[in-house]
């Protein structure tokens, strides 16, 4: 039988306007930017929306009439009102973007993957540092209500010492040209299995296959190992028939299981493994 695990809502907006005094701009206002703007409307802290295409912006000049519209990032960093960038753009551009926001003093929350080589990475985390300039990823998955009842449970040791982790993120498209499904998918897994175990893996392996284009693999298994020695595996896939989210956790005492497109998120499962003459 499973257990329902209750938890309350955690809302954008719950902050009150007048404690809110960053002035933000969102780079990027199609396909996720829009809820970035949305919720950062909510919040008081909109000040710019940016984005390279003039019929985009045209769509949220009576949605967000206060808020300023500007086509030229550079105008964005040169203009000393915005606190700080969002950036929801490609992620091939997310480095040199992010790069040029800190460069201009601004703080930054970048969409993930914050970028597409290690190196590239590390450059920009020194960057924030040097500039005292706060640098976020924006691994949504990481703040949401079921995930932090999971962490609860799981740091009050209900489900028993954790032996493994697996995740499943499928979906049909949408097929991306540049990145491939480890990077558009598997972050959020990564980032809130860390979380979840509160360390980060010994060894990772993955392996994938490019179905759609040989060069961009659209099908990835990874594989990671902790120092604790709990196992994780992540699949990833677009090219799948239905969508789903889900993410187990197998603990001596009980099971978890996170499902983001049921209606109950997040269940408990009691079952156990007892041994009896030496049989399981």
């Amino acid at each position: 039988m499973a257990v329902n695990l209750k938890f309350g809502t955690e809302y954008l907006h719950s902050r009150p306007k007048s404690e809110q005094s960053c002035r933000i701009a969102v780079i990027g206002a199609g396909a996720w930017g829009k809820n970035l703007i949305r919720n950062f409307h909510a919040l008081g802290a909109l000040h710019t929306i940016c984005d390279v295409h003039e019929d985009c912006l045209a769509t949220y000049t009576d949605k967000y009439p206060k808020s300023k519209r500007e086509k030229d990032y550079k105008c964005v960093l040169s203009d000393k009102g915005i606190d700080a960038v969002v950036i929801a753009t490609p992620a091939a551009t997310h480095y040199d973007l992010a790069k040029q926001a800190l460069l201009a003093h601004k703080h930054v929350y970048v969409e993930k993957p914050l970028a597409l080589q290690i190196n590239e990475a590390q450059e920009l985390v020194k960057l924030a540092r040097e500039e005292e300039r706060i640098l976020m990823v924006g691994h949504i998955l990481r703040y949401h209500p079921a995930i932090k009842k999971l962490k609860e449970v799981i740091t009050n040791g209900e489900l028993g010492n954790i032996k493994y982790v697996y995740s499943r993120r499928l979906n049909i498209g949408k097929i991306r040209t540049e990145e491939n499904i480890l990077w558009s998918f598997a972050p959020h897994d990564i980032s809130v299995i860390m979380f979840l175990l509160n360390e980060k893996p010994d060894s990772v392996y993955a392996t994938g296959g490019g179905y759609v284009k040989n060069d961009i693999a659209d099908v990835t298994l990874t594989v990671l190992d902790f120092a604790s020695g709990v196992k994780s595996h992540i699949f990833v896939s677009w090219l799948h028939p239905f969508k789903e989210q889900m993410l187990v956790v197998v603990g001596g005492k009980k099971m978890a299981v996170f499902d983001d497109l049921a209606d109950e998120k997040l269940l408990l499962y009691p079952h156990t493994i007892e041994w009896q003459n030496r049989i399981p």
